[in-house]
């Protein structure tokens, strides 16, 4: 997915918003995008990314799932509203489907998993909307889709680790040692 052949083009307006508490991330891929042909403004938290939506809501935005004060999602949702034409991209190192679906329910265009590079979110930033996705060559393991499953439940439930090991049928610590682990391939 790397070919940057499947990039379309950045429209007039070229603001870009990149939030993530990651700081040298954050610096790499700000000037990874500028060398493309983006405006971009940072912001390190989720209360720094709705001040500047709210000052100027940019035309695409890359914001991380997981901030130090709270969840990308806030930041996805009231670009939402201030631009419904905005494409915005989330990135997480927690990937799974329950948070993908609802980061595209609240106007997210792509979800990519970190580490994600530059040419990759450009892509997903610039792609042709109509154009469908490939599908995987290699479908999930059967640890994956238990781990998906496990962080489906996680979310319905708020977080509540208590409430998830009670609805699985699990220990709660091994629950918590399932949740800090990375997803399994």
């Amino acid at each position: 997915m790397n070919d940057l052949e499947n990039a379309g083009s950045i429209g007039d307006d070229n603001s870009l918003l990149i939030v993530d508490d990651d700081r040298p991330f954050l610096t790499r891929l700000a000037r990874a995008m500028e060398t493309r042909g983006f405006q971009v403004e940072t912001a390190e938290s989720v209360g720094d990314g709705l001040r500047m939506v709210e000052a100027r809501a940019p035309a695409y935005a890359v914001v991380d799932m997981r901030l130090g004060d709270g969840n990308g999602l806030d930041v996805i949702e009231l670009i939402r509203r201030r631009r419904p034409d905005a494409r915005t991209v989330i990135l997480t190192g927690y990937g799974n489907i329950a948070t993908a679906v609802t980061a595209v329910k609240l106007g997210a265009i792509d979800y990519l998993a970190k580490p994600a590079d530059a040419d990759q979110i450009f892509i997903a930033l610039t792609r042709d909307p109509t154009e469908k996705a490939v599908p995987p060559e290699n479908p999930m393991s059967a640890d994956r889709v238990r781990w998906e499953h496990i962080q489906r439940v996680y979310e319905l439930c708020d977080r509540n680790v208590s409430e998830t090991a009670r609805r699985l049928n699990m220990h709660r610590r091994t629950l918590q040692r399932i949740l800090a682990k990375r997803a399994p391939r």
